[in-house]
């Protein structure tokens, strides 16, 4: 049981000991000595009354008590990351920090374009981009302000629905000209199909399209959504892209458009409390504008 409420910075070193495995890479992220993570971690065993690490050859393995704590210790940066985006400026003026989530494809293809315009208006803003398909939490502030595909399922937020994006088969046109156009899903059996490795969610949306489509199938598997559109682009074979991003490639080829086509969300939300930052709102009403134009071009005609 602890006898005194550990300071912020012993957390901050375990949390870091268990990113990077080991109190050297700690040290290295942190700027710290390594003989201080030490202390910081013995420190806060000891007010704990746990063991957080054993060594190993593998380096400083995790114990159960530490896994435990994580999630708990994770919540905490979250919290010193917000609190010191919140005083990075005063709630009347466009200065100060916006941190951003955005899914890979969004994050890469979509907003580098829309966040260099924002920047062009308000400079004293800066703005630290996550690029995550994991829904990152807006009630604990890890980020501020989220671009998602689907609908979000937290209360206390403000979200905008700003319309949808159109996914299909594509592939580069070096590919079509050495392998030929198919015609029709059944033509896709003996083309280099670039499709998903475990993600559960991208195997039940080929299940609701009806495909008897399985990552045996596939000649190249990834869950890496930038990974399937760089291979697109390499002319590996036939892989699904949005429509918004495809139009903007004149050597893409719209590969069976009736034959396989499925629709994405596009919402923007942020913590309700962060309506009074005008940084916020600002960046909020930008990105929801900006989208909405990428949205139009992303639809069937």
């Amino acid at each position: 049981m602890a006898t005194r409420t550990p300071g912020w910075e012993l957390y901050r070193s375990f949390l870091t000991v268990l990113r990077d495995g080991s109190l050297s890479g700690a040290a290295r992220t942190l700027g710290l000595a390594q003989p201080t993570i030490g202390r910081h971690i013995l420190e806060l065993e000891q007010a704990l009354g746990v063991s957080l690490f054993t060594r190993s050859p593998r380096g400083l393995v995790p114990t159960e008590a530490a896994r435990q704590l994580q999630p708990h210790a994770e919540t905490m940066a979250a919290a010193a990351d917000a609190l010191v985006r919140a005083a990075s400026g005063e709630a009347a003026l466009a200065r100060g920090t916006v941190r951003i989530t955005a899914s890979e494809i969004i994050g890469a293809e979509v907003l580098p374009a829309v966040l260099a315009a924002f920047r062009e208006q308000y400079p004293e803003v800066a703005i630290e981009l996550v690029l995550s398909n994991r829904p990152e939490d807006l009630l604990r502030r890890e980020v501020d302000i989220a671009v998602r595909m689907m609908r979000p399922t937290q209360g206390a937020l403000v979200a905008r629905q700003i319309g949808q994006v159109t996914l299909g088969l594509h592939a580069h046109r070096r590919y079509i000209e050495a392998h030929g156009l198919p015609q029709s899903i059944d033509d896709l059996r003996g083309h280099a199909i670039i499709g998903f490795d475990r993600d559960p969610y991208s195997a039940r949306r080929v299940e609701q399209l009806g495909l008897a489509w399985n990552r045996d199938q596939f000649a190249l598997r990834t869950d890496n959504d930038l990974a399937q559109l760089a291979a697109i682009r390499a002319g590996f074979g036939i892989g699904v892209c949005q429509l918004g991003i495809a139009r903007r490639e004149p050597a893409f080829v719209h590969v069976v458009p009736e034959g396989f086509a499925f629709d994405l969300e596009v919402w923007v939300a942020m913590h309700e409390d962060l309506r009074a930052s005008r940084r916020m709102r600002l960046m909020f009403d930008h990105l929801a504008g900006a989208l909405s134009v990428y949205v139009a071009s992303s639809r069937m005609p």
